[in-house]
């Protein structure tokens, strides 16, 4: 017996929910942290911004005209004192005047810049702004470049002033700080996302993981059960605590193991009745061999002698047919190459079974006779070489099923009796009909004859009519090729009618000579 084991490489139900979840789980919370980081990152670059542009307002609204009327800065000690701040965080600052050329002056003469507070080498604006007047406010220019060797985030204001005498001058204020301790905390903000992602896809794969376990567990319990019981023990399984989605499985498994345990006690019961049909005719023979033995008598000798060869005959049809009915009973096993069903003509099988049993039942001394599908008309080569009645059938098989259905008559018909066999066509099914003049079979009884060792005849002699195995053996075959077999009564209510019905294949007309021939 071949056994089949599961491929330990194949995925499971755990690796396969984690294949569909955590591609989609990680796309998401990748998605979902990168919005976080993004967002997170802009309220650091703010808060820092905005604290860098406050100090740059503070610086411009510092610059004021002296009492000689020049421009001074007063820069307020709390902004002088956070630049002043030595730590990871460094702060410059630039305030710059420049003043602005009159038309006089002419485009010839660059403008000087004054420098009031601060480091004169913090890097300008990639694009300077345009002057603005007095009346419009200073917008803000933010910019990042490098400043003694390191990585400097610059915001830049540029107003107009007047000075006491009234001129006008260009006011640059610029303020910068490293971009270390905010880089830093962008890295540490990435970071807790990363940890925080890290713990929810670990809670999930193990939610799965012991999900899933939880949920195989009836099934568990299920297979432990299976394999604890006994090779003979077919009941069905349990449902109860097996997982809805599972249970039709289990009542799939549940109903094979009924088909199976009816095989097996279908096969026990063949094997009973078996043994019990071949002990009696062996017991017989047994018994008519010590006779033999001690027989003086010549002329009773043989008399003995061919009384077992006899009882051997019996014994071999009901071997025969044993065989035959194990064979018609393999329906559901797959068929060689050599008995694959094919176009069949059941005129034919039929004309053969008759030609088969004239020498049995004129020694009964019974009227055999046979009805062509074709009628009286006369037969062509042709018709010849087209079915009559074409069925898709196993032809030896059918002959099997019609040679007990004669059998059947033959045994039971009285001498002087008449049988006719014939077969026709009627709304698509091929029909093979064996009447007979016999006692027939009651209608109550006409569904036991078709079971095994059962006879048609009950009051009869044990044996003297068959093993009652040849009905079982031709509905079977039937059946096997997509037909059955029924009783009835003839048309005066004497005697029994048994139809072999079979569904008509198409018909095939052969192509006359040299057609299609170029």
């Amino acid at each position: 017996m071949q056994i089949l084991r599961t491929d330990p490489d194949r995925f499971g139900i755990r690796a396969r929910l984690l294949t569909l979840l955590l591609p989609a789980i990680l796309g998401l919370l990748a998605l979902d942290s990168w919005n976080d980081y993004r967002a997170l990152q802009n309220q650091v670059q703010d808060a820092y911004d905005q604290s860098m542009l406050e100090a740059a307002h503070a610086l411009q609204s510092s610059v004021a005209p002296a009492p000689d009327g020049s421009l001074r800065l007063n820069a307020p000690a709390g902004v002088q004192a956070m630049f002043a701040e030595a730590g990871p965080l460094r702060k410059y600052l630039h305030v710059s005047l420049t003043a602005q050329g009159d038309a006089q002056a002419g485009a010839a003469a660059a403008p000087r810049e004054l420098t009031l507070l601060g480091d004169a080498g913090l890097p300008p604006p990639p694009s300077p702004p345009s002057s603005p007047d007095a009346s419009s406010p200073a917008q803000p220019v933010w910019y990042d470049d490098f400043h003694d060797g390191h990585p400097v985030r610059v915001v830049a204001l540029q107003s107009q002033v007047l000075d006491g005498h009234g001129r006008s001058f260009n006011l640059r204020v610029q303020v910068a700080e490293t971009t270390g301790p905010r880089d830093r905390a962008q890295a540490a903000t990435l970071r807790q996302e990363l940890i925080r992602d890290a713990r929810m896809v670990l809670v999930m794969v193990l939610l799965v993981w012991l999900g899933v376990t939880w949920s195989l567990q009836p099934l568990e319990r299920l297979r432990k059960s299976v394999l604890q019981s006994k090779g003979t023990d077919l009941q069905p399984l349990d449902t109860r605590d097996v997982p809805h989605e599972v249970a039709p499985l289990v009542d799939a498994l549940n109903q094979h193991l009924a088909s199976y345990r009816e095989l097996l006690e279908q096969q026990s019961q063949f094997l009973a009745d078996a043994s019990h049909q071949l002990r009696t005719p062996l017991a017989i023979m047994l018994t008519q061999a010590g006779v033999a033995l001690r027989e003086k008598d010549t002329e009773q000798l043989h008399a003995t002698l061919r009384a077992m060869v006899a009882q051997i005959a019996r014994s071999r049809r009901l071997c025969e047919q044993l065989l035959s009915l194990a064979h018609a009973n393999e329906g559901a096993a797959p068929a060689p190459m050599s008995d694959t069903p094919g176009i069949v003509d059941l005129n034919t099988i039929a004309r053969e079974v008759v030609l088969q049993y004239l020498a049995l039942a004129h020694e009964k001394n019974q009227d055999l006779g046979w009805v062509d599908a074709r009628g009286d008309s006369t037969v062509t080569e042709a018709m010849q070489d087209a079915p009559a009645v074409p069925v898709l059938a196993r032809g030896p098989e059918l002959h099997e099923a019609l040679s007990n259905l004669v059998h059947n008559a033959i045994a039971y018909t009285p001498a002087g009796g008449h049988i006719t066999v014939m077969v026709s066509t009627l709304d698509g099914m091929a029909l093979a009909e064996v009447r007979d003049d016999g006692p027939g079979i009651a209608p109550a009884r006409r569904a036991q004859v078709f079971e095994r060792f059962h006879s048609a005849d009950p009051g009869a002699e044990k044996g003297s009519h068959g093993a009652g195995l040849g009905l079982a053996i031709a509905r079977a075959y039937a059946r096997r090729n997509g037909g059955d077999i029924e009783l009835t009564h003839t048309a005066s209510g004497a005697g029994l009618r048994a139809v072999l019905r079979l569904p008509l294949a198409p018909r095939i007309t052969p192509s006359p000579p040299g057609r299609g021939q170029g």
